[in-house]
């Protein structure tokens, strides 16, 4: 889990994320300290957690994008390619533990419907047919609405998948810990603002849409190769459909490197001018436990550099 606070849009006084209390999604948000002491607006959606940073209503937005078990969100993409002009500040990787609770005192034998956001409810896909077969899978808006839900309007033999915070906040007990099918299971998050770019801290990343001109044999790969050309290694390549006919498809890529990185800038120079369109999502510090690790010794290796620097010219005599 990213428990570290790392650069972008420091000191946001209000941010929007999905709700309600006790989401995965709030989880994630509290192992940031700079977030953590902000003003959280719960949204009911992920759509409104956008929109409410894109008017103006709230600072940033921050809304889970990709999952391990799952992939894409496609809410949040959806939104970030086709409807909303925000950038992306920060990634957050959490760790996703899911459980299966209700009120004190009922039975696992004795369920018959479990509500949950879809996303969660296909991580324990595995669970719920070996030991759920028969049951009602009802879609919630998140998970912690379905645990809202069943804690506040309870019915017999109604349970929640959700996570453990907001099975303790709505009074559930847990009737079957870590029931997701893989424990290697991670929510990806990212904060979105409606502008600015976090400064390069040499372990980052930058995320990028690109539409293709027309749809010809080799244009996947025309696209890829200006990144190969460059050794930039790509850590995301998804297709989404365009929504403009069957067969004509958007690509989401997610690039090591900072658009301060020039052969970062003259690719996207080149893609710009090559392609139909290219949509840019944010330049910001990439997540994971080796993140600090990794710009510690960039940011060493760049000062050392400097001083090397500054000593050859420190020899510049007259001619």
């Amino acid at each position: 889990m990213n428990a570290a606070a790392v650069p972008g849009a420091e000191g946001a006084k209000t941010i929007a994320f999905l709700g309600p209390a006790g989401t995965f999604t709030e989880e994630a948000l509290f192992t940031q300290p700079d977030y953590a002491s902000a003003e959280h607006v719960a949204a009911t959606t992920i759509t409104e957690a956008l929109e409410a940073v894109g008017n103006g209503q709230v600072e940033l937005a921050f809304v889970p994008i990709e999952n391990a078990i799952e992939g894409t969100v496609n809410a949040t993409v959806d939104s970030l390619v086709f409807e909303v002009d925000l950038l992306i500040q920060r990634e957050v990787v959490l760790d996703v533990h899911i459980h299966l609770a209700a009120p004190p005192g009922t039975e696992l034998g004795t369920i018959t419907r479990v509500l949950s956001f879809p996303h969660a409810t296909a991580q324990c896909r595995r669970f719920l047919a070996e030991r759920l077969p028969n049951v009602e899978v009802v879609p919630t808006n998140s998970t912690a609405e379905a645990a809202r839900i069943v804690g506040t309007e309870p019915q017999p033999g109604t349970a929640a998948l959700a996570p453990r915070l907001a099975a303790e906040l709505y009074g559930l007990e847990v009737l079957a810990h870590g029931v997701e099918d893989h424990p290697d299971n991670q929510t990806r998050f990212v904060a979105l603002a409606p502008d600015g770019l976090p400064f390069p801290t040499g372990h980052d990343k930058t995320s990028i849409v690109c539409f293709q001109r027309e749809d010809r044999p080799g244009s996947l790969h025309g696209i890829l190769s200006e990144f190969a050309a460059r050794s930039i290694n790509l850590t995301k390549l998804e297709s989404r459909p365009s929504k403009r006919g069957l067969g004509n498809y958007c690509f989401l890529i997610d690039l090591e490197g900072h658009l301060a990185d020039e052969v970062v800038a003259d690719c996207l120079r080149v893609l710009h001018a090559e392609l139909a369109g290219v949509k840019f999502l944010g330049s910001y510090p990439a997540a994971g436990d080796h993140g600090p690790a990794v710009r510690a010794r960039a940011d060493t290796a760049w000062r050392e550099a400097e001083a090397w620097v500054d000593s050859l010219r420190s020899q510049m005599r007259p001619s």
